[in-house]
């Protein structure tokens, strides 16, 4: 009796956090390890990756990653994994594996197993087999993955779009995915982000008539952030500005040596008269290109706005071009953006996000890859809850019966028994695990809680010292505040809080005591301060008390 289990470690009911398992009977083959930007909610916090704990529990059974694509949201979180367990294989397109490698050399990771895929080159598994064939996305080298079984193709198809103009490392092989459609797939699993949108994406994705429109209207200095990685887009900005007598100026090292490999492997086709250095960063006919790496989206544009930019400063007559749609999750920050812009007195410029489209499958496009595979059943992954809702309504429309389409959130199973859904309550534990800066650790909830706390009331430092032998105070209580009230005017406040921490600390010393209870002390000073704060201001600051002797 043959088991296939499907589940999702992150990616269902959010944006980004990619992460697919599938489990055929004991062999697990993983598709994606993506990363999410923090919606703010968490203060200080870089980006989300999936708990690993699953997989490291599994380790040996695990027989390879398999990256679909080379942007954060599909393998961002791979260094993370790779920094815990550095013995699993990872199967990719060459660009995709010469991203992760600049990646994993930012993260000072030096061991690793990386195995370059060639598209519609199948690879063994003992009785399994992985097939990746080459999709269209916004970067070269986008894979869709089949992984056969003995019970059928469980197909995988990545981040895509049907684009007829793209061609060469961006074309999708049609004819081979036809052909893994006749020999049978038992579950699809295809992303949802667009399945709400009526119609095909193309030809919405490609935005190059917009582009010269922004460079023929704006005469001066033009500011422009990209998407890391977003090939296709670059591509596009290099064109237009090939027929101008403007010159680019690539900003940031991770882009630069992003864009000179591109170049180097002929992802990319540039004219190397158009790229400028940093002596044509004022002039007034270049086009700055900037772009963020695992930070929040627009981080670098808002670092530039806030003025703490080394090189770059915005004038009035400037205009910043947001060369990238909006997406779920990022409009309210950039509408602040654009607002904090307009402040400055440049002009903004973005891209409509109901005109022009990232390159995922609308619905036009999920029906068509229904077509062409033919699945026995249907997984819709990749977005949030109501992506996938659409998409499981796109796939009914297709023909594929309600009772075969597969909803699902993250951790929880779907079992295939000898080539039939089952039922299941299988529930895998899953959790989000919050980057900080290069701690490579889950920064956690209490860390969090202390942050909010700090940010929303401030903190109260009370410090003393004792006398080693008496046990006397000789200097303090002194009390230092931040972010809690303003000093100059609540000078009875700190008066009152000074008396009050005093009668604590000496009501916790007896006479001739040769050891002090600190622990009781400062708990005691914080609940008696606590109760006074929160009766005098309505505030919760934090509390910190420190004692020493001398």
């Amino acid at each position: 009796m043959s088991k296939i289990k499907i589940f999702s470690l992150g990616g269902l009911n959010e944006n980004g956090k990619n992460m697919y398992v599938v489990e055929v009977d004991k062999d697990i083959f993983i598709f994606d390890a993506g990363l999410k930007f923090d919606n703010d909610r968490n203060l200080g916090i870089d980006y989300i990756i999936p708990n690993f704990d699953y997989i490291l529990k599994r380790r040996k059974r695990v027989k390879g990653i398999f990256l679909s694509h080379g942007h954060d949201s599909n393998m961002g979180a791979v260094p993370d994994l790779l920094e815990t367990i550095n013995d699993i294989p990872v199967y990719a397109s060459k660009l995709t594996l010469d991203i992760l490698k600049s990646d994993l050399e930012q993260h000072q990771i030096k061991k690793y197993k990386l195995i370059e895929l060639k598209p519609h080159t199948k690879v063994n598994f003992g009785k399994n087999s992985i097939f990746p064939i080459r999709m269209t996305h916004s970067i070269p080298d986008a894979f869709c993955y089949v992984l056969y079984t003995k019970d059928g193709a469980i197909v995988y198809t990545g981040d895509f779009t049907f684009d007829a103009t793209m061609v060469s490392n961006y074309q999708t092989d049609i004819g081979k995915l036809a052909y893994v459609g006749k020999q049978g797939v038992l579950c699809l699993l295809s992303e949802s982000i667009y399945a709400e949108r009526v119609g095909h994406t193309s030809p919405n994705n490609r935005v190059g008539d917009f582009i010269r429109e922004v460079l023929n209207r704006n005469e001066n200095r033009i500011i422009a952030t990209i998407m890391p990685a977003h090939f296709y887009r670059i591509q596009e900005i290099f064109n237009e500005v090939s027929n101008t007598n403007r010159r680019i100026v690539v900003m940031g090292k991770n882009l630069q040596k992003m864009i000179n490999m591109a170049i180097k492997e002929k992802y990319l086709t540039i004219d190397p008269k158009k790229i400028g250095d940093l002596t044509n960063i004022n002039d007034k006919n270049v086009v700055i290109l900037i772009s963020d790496e695992k930070e929040k989206p627009f981080a670098n544009l808002e670092r530039i706005i806030k003025g703490y930019d080394k090189y770059i400063k915005i004038n009035d007559s400037d205009t910043i071009f947001i060369t990238e749609p909006s997406y779920a999750g990022i409009e309210k920050r950039m509408a602040l953006i654009m607002d904090e812009i307009a402040m400055l007195g440049a002009n903004a410029v973005s891209l409509s996000s109901k005109k022009h489209l990232l390159h995922h499958a609308s619905s036009e496009d999920l029906m068509l890859m229904i077509q062409l595979m033919n699945p026995k059943y249907y997984f819709p992954v990749k977005g949030e809850y109501r992506h996938q809702y659409a998409n499981a309504t796109v796939a009914e429309k297709a023909g594929i019966p309600k009772d075969n389409i597969i909803l699902k959130e993250n951790g929880d199973v779907a079992l295939f028994v000898n080539g039939n859904l089952t039922n299941t309550e299988e529930h895998i534990e899953v959790d989000d695990v919050l980057i900080d800066g290069k701690s490579q650790e889950d920064i956690g909830a209490l860390v969090l809680k202390d942050r909010e706390m700090l940010g929303s009331n401030g903190i109260v430092i009370i410090s003393c010292t004792l006398d080693k032998k008496t046990k006397e105070i000789i200097g303090g209580p002194e009390i230092l505040t931040r972010g809690f009230i303003y000093v100059k005017e609540s000078q009875d406040l700190l008066l009152e809080t000074k008396e009050l921490a005093k009668q604590v600390i000496e009501g916790n010393i007896m006479p001739n005591i040769q050891r002090v209870d600190y622990s009781k002390i400062k708990t005691e000073v914080r609940e008696v301060l606590g109760k006074f704060f929160y009766k005098e201001t309505e505030s919760k600051p934090m509390i910190i008390t420190v004692i020493q002797e001398v």
